[in-house]
């Protein structure tokens, strides 16, 4: 069952956390597109944030921030750049004390989405109703496939990489992981391998 304690969480949405640490320990709990805003850093990232407005009108996103004040801007300032799309906000309970990595506690003193037990992070997402029950499993799209297409590992790649985001309304400029997270979320993998095999000659 998707609510097994050992098993992972499907989520179709993209889920959008502040940090690295926050990636960790959420991924432990969910299988899903994971986005990290760098704190911050999203309000100058272009590139992330024309992600989150495609991932928004495709597949939808999730915003799972902190419960502090830095949560809350980060969390509205996603909503005011994503004006059209599917957004659900999720919440941390309000829980004083310190994450373990960190020596001191936060300037509010409370945890973050990292300090939350995997049994808060789960009972988040279930409470949601979130869950891809009775939708069949999409395989997704993997690096390795992304080499065997020669979208990665040749002289070339990178501008393949770059002309096929452009066809299909991706950012210019994807890593190879970024891109496998956007193509496993917005397409099935046999479909994403049988229209790039056909329009291979156009691409390059």
């Amino acid at each position: 069952m998707l609510s097994a304690q050992n098993e992972r969480l499907r989520i179709k949405q993209a889920v959008v956390v502040e940090g690295k640490y926050d990636k960790i320990k959420v991924s432990a709990v969910i299988d899903a597109v994971i986005i990290e805003t760098n704190g911050f850093g999203l309000f100058n990232d272009k590139q992330k944030q024309e992600l989150l407005r495609l991932y928004a009108r495709t597949c939808g996103i999730v915003i799972l921030t902190d419960s502090d004040t830095a949560g809350a801007k980060i969390r509205g300032y996603i909503k005011s750049i994503v004006s059209e799309g599917d957004i659900t906000s999720l919440y941390v309970p309000e829980i004083f004390g310190k994450e373990r990595r960190k020596s001191t506690p936060s300037k509010e003193g409370k945890l973050g989405v990292e300090g939350m037990s995997t049994d808060i992070i789960r009972q988040t997402f279930l409470r949601a109703g979130l869950l891809c029950e009775g939708e069949a499993v999409k395989e997704r799209v993997t690096r390795q496939d992304l080499y065997e297409l020669g979208l990665s590992g040749t002289a070339d790649s990178r501008e393949r990489r770059k002309i096929l985001c452009k066809k299909l309304g991706l950012p210019a400029v994807m890593s190879v992981p970024a891109l496998v997270d956007a193509l496993g979320a917005l397409y099935d993998r046999e479909e994403f391998i049988k229209e790039y095999t056909k329009d291979r000659d156009k691409l390059g």
